[in-house]
C-alpha cells in the first residue's frame, strides 16, 4: 500500500532530465515552441466556442454588467494559473497535472488526476467535433447547400426526436411548423438507408472529418501543430478584434442601463458557462518537453494568454451589450446574430465562418495535450509501453495519438454528448484543485538552484478569515433567504423529500466542511494565500455543476480505479 501515496522526488526528475538532455536522440520529441507558441497555444484553448457561443447567454442574464463576471472567472483561473506556472517551471517535463500531482500527493492521486484529464480533454473534444459539425453544416445550409441530414447528425438525437415528430408529421403537421431539430431529425430518420435489421445509417460525418483532420496534424508533428495553430489564431484574433472595432461604432449606449438588471444573482448565474469558456489554459503545461526553455516560457505563456483573453471577453461583452438590448441575446451565435440585427449581413457571415476556424483551434490544442498526458503515465507503467512509443520520423507520441484520436472519433460519429459537457468542466475543476493544494507541498529553493517562478507568499492567517467573513456578508445581504433555507432543509421542490435534498445540496455541504477545513489549517499552519484561494474557487465552482455530475464524475473515476488496480498498480515503475 505504501507505493500508492509514494510520490516522485522533485530534485531526481531535474537530474533524470539533464540526462535525458546529455543523451537527446532523434527519437525523442523535438524541442521547437517558444514563448510566442505558447501564447498563441493558450490564446487558441480559451478564446473558442466561449468567446462565439456562451457569452450569449451568460449576457442575457447578467446584463452588461457580465464583464465582472469574466473578471472574476479570469481572477479564479489566474490562482489556479500561478499554481500551474510554479508546477510547469519546477517539474518541467509533460503530463501537466497528472505529473505534478505524483509529486505532491503520490501516485494514487496521480491516476485519478489523469484519469480526470481524459475525461477534460476527451469528453471536451467529442463536444467541440460535434459544435464544430452543427457549425459547418449550418454555413452549408443558409448558402443553399444541401447536405444530408442522415450523414450531419448523430443517431441518438435522430432516434429520440423523430420519435416524437413522427405521430405529428403523420397527424398532418406541416414539416416548416417544426422546429429546425425536429426537421432534421425527421428528415435524417426518413432518408437514412436501411441497413440489414433495419438498422439506420445515420452519423455525423463533419463530426468525424474534422476529427481526423486535427489528429493527422498532431499526428505528423509539434512543429506542424505549431503553424496550424499559429495561423488559426492569427485569424481568429482578426476576427475578433474586427468585431470589437466595427461594433464600437454602432454601440448604443443607452443598452448599458440597467448596467445590472437581475443584479450579483443574474451575474453570478452564467459562472459555469463562463468558467467553461476560460478552461485549456492548463494544455500548454503538456508541451513541456517540447519547448525550447520551458522553466522560463511556460509560467509566462499561461500568465500572458490569460490577461488577454479576459481583455478580449471584457471588451467583447461590452460591444454585444451595447449593439443590441442584453435581452436578445439568448441565441448560440451571438456575435453574428447582433451584426445581422444591424443589417451587416457580410461582417456575420465572416463572424460565423470564423466560428469554425475558433472551434478547430480549441480542437487542435487539445488534441495536442491528451496524447501526452498519456504518454507520460505510460512512462511510469500505469499504461501499456505502446502509448509512450516516439514516432521515429515525426517525433510524436504516435500510437498515443491515435488512440486519442478513436477516443473523439468514435463517440462523435455515433452519440451527442453536449447533455455531458459540464463533466469536461468537473474533470478540469477537479485538477485546477488539486494542482493548487499540490503547490503547497512543493519543496522550498535550496542555495545554488535555478532560479524559478514561484506563487508570491501571502500569509493566509491574516488575509483568508476577513475574505471568508466578507463573502459571508456579502450572501447574507444579497441571498439571506436562501441562505436560511439551505441550513433549515427548506425551499426544495414540491413533493421533494428531505433525502432527495439533502442528495441536491450534498455537493455544498462537502465544499462548507472542507472550508472550514482550509480556515483552521490556513490559521494553525500560515500557508499561502494564492493557492488557497484557487483551492476553494475551482471546488466552489464544481459545487455549481450539481449532483448528477457529480454522479457521473464519480462513476468516471470509479471506472478509471478499476483500470488501475487492474493494470497500472502491479506495472508501476514506483512498484519496481
Amino acid at each position: 500500500m505504501k507505493q500508492l501515496f509514494q510520490r516522485k522526488d522533485v530534485r531526481q526528475i531535474l537530474a533524470d532530465l539533464q540526462q535525458q538532455e546529455a543523451q537527446r536522440s532523434s527519437n525523442d520529441l523535438h524541442r521547437n515552441l517558444k514563448l510566442r507558441d505558447l501564447v498563441s497555444f493558450g490564446i487558441a484553448a480559451v478564446v473558442g466556442a466561449g468567446i462565439f457561443s456562451t457569452i450569449g447567454n451568460a449576457s442575457y442574464q447578467g446584463g452588461p454588467a457580465v464583464m465582472f463576471l469574466f473578471i472574476f472567472t479570469a481572477i479564479a483561473c489566474l490562482f489556479s494559473a500561478l499554481c500551474y506556472a510554479e508546477f510547469a517551471s519546477t517539474v518541467p517535463i509533460s503530463g501537466s497535472a497528472y505529473t505534478y500531482a505524483y509529486t505532491s500527493f503520490g501516485e494514487l492521486m496521480a491516476w485519478v488526476l489523469g484519469w480526470a484529464l481524459v475525461m477534460e480533454y476527451a469528453v471536451g473534444n467529442i463536444a467541440v467535433a460535434i459544435s464544430w459539425s452543427d457549425y459547418f453544416t449550418g454555413i452549408l445550409y443558409s448558402t443553399g447547400i444541401p447536405f444530408p441530414a442522415y450523414l450531419s447528425m448523430d443517431y441518438l438525437t435522430a432516434a429520440r426526436v423523430s420519435k416524437e415528430v413522427i405521430p405529428l408529421v403523420e397527424g398532418g403537421k406541416a414539416l416548416t411548423d417544426l422546429t429546425f431539430l425536429e426537421r432534421e431529425a425527421y428528415l435524417a430518420w426518413t432518408n437514412a438507408p436501411v441497413l440489414a435489421g433495419n438498422i439506420r445509417l445515420i452519423a455525423d460525418i463533419p463530426a468525424l472529418v474534422i476529427t481526423l483532420l486535427i489528429t493527422s496534424v498532431v499526428f505528423v508533428g509539434i512543429k506542424e501543430s505549431k503553424t496550424t495553430g499559429n495561423i488559426m489564431v492569427a485569424i481568429k484574433l482578426a476576427v475578433v478584434l474586427m468585431v470589437i472595432v466595427v461594433g464600437a461604432a454602432y454601440v448604443d449606449t443607452g443598452n448599458w442601463s440597467p448596467f445590472a438588471p437581475n443584479g450579483l444573482r443574474g451575474i453570478l448565474q452564467g459562472v459555469s458557462a463562463v468558467f467553461f469558456a476560460y478552461i485549456g489554459f492548463d494544455a500548454i503545461s503538456t508541451t513541456a518537453e517540447e519547448c525550447e526553455n520551458p522553466q522560463r516560457d511556460l509560467p509566462r505563456a499561461m500568465i500572458y494568454s490569460l490577461i488577454i483573453c479576459t481583455i478580449l471577453y471584457v471588451l467583447i461583452a461590452l460591444v454585444l451589450t451595447g449593439m443590441v438590448s442584453y435581452k436578445e441575446l439568448q441565441v448560440g451565435d451571438p456575435l453574428a446574430y447582433v451584426f445581422a440585427q444591424r443589417g451587416l449581413n457580410f461582417i456575420a457571415g465572416i463572424v460565423a465562418g470564423s466560428a469554425i476556424v475558433a472551434m478547430a483551434s480549441v480542437f487542435l490544442v487539445f488534441q495536442l495535450g491528451q496524447p501526452r498526458i498519456l504518454m507520460t503515465m505510460s512512462r511510469d507503467g500505469l499504461l501499456p509501453k505502446a502509448f509512450s512509443k516516439i514516432h521515429p520520423r515525426f517525433q510524436t507520441p504516435y500510437i498515443a495519438t491515435i488512440a486519442t484520436g478513436l477516443m473523439v472519433a468514435i463517440p462523435a460519429l455515433f452519440m451527442n454528448l453536449t447533455e455531458v459537457t459540464d463533466l469536461t468542466s468537473i474533470g478540469t475543476l477537479f485538477a485546477f484543485t488539486i494542482v493548487s493544494a499540490g503547490v503547497l507541498t512543493l519543496p522550498p529553493a535550496e542555495a545554488g538552484e535555478a532560479r524559478r517562478f514561484r506563487v508570491p507568499y501571502l500569509n493566509s492567517r491574516y488575509f483568508l478569515p476577513p475574505i471568508m467573513l466578507l463573502l459571508l456578508a456579502l450572501v447574507w445581504v444579497y441571498a439571506h433567504e436562501e441562505l436560511i433555507a439551505f441550513f433549515s432543509f427548506a425551499g426544495g421542490k414540491p413533493n421533494q423529500s428531505a433525502a432527495s435534498l439533502f442528495l441536491e445540496r450534498l455537493p455544498m455541504w462537502v465544499f462548507l466542511c472542507v472550508a472550514v477545513a482550509v480556515l483552521v489549517a490556513a490559521i494553525w499552519k500560515q500557508l499561502s494565500l494564492i493557492p488557497l484561494l484557487g483551492l476553494l474557487t475551482n471546488f466552489y465552482l464544481m459545487t455549481e455543476l450539481g449532483i448528477h455530475n457529480w454522479i457521473g464524475f464519480g462513476l468516471w473515476m470509479l471506472a478509471g480505479l478499476v483500470i488501475y488496480f487492474s493494470y497500472g498498480y502491479w506495472h508501476s515503475k514506483m512498484r519496481a
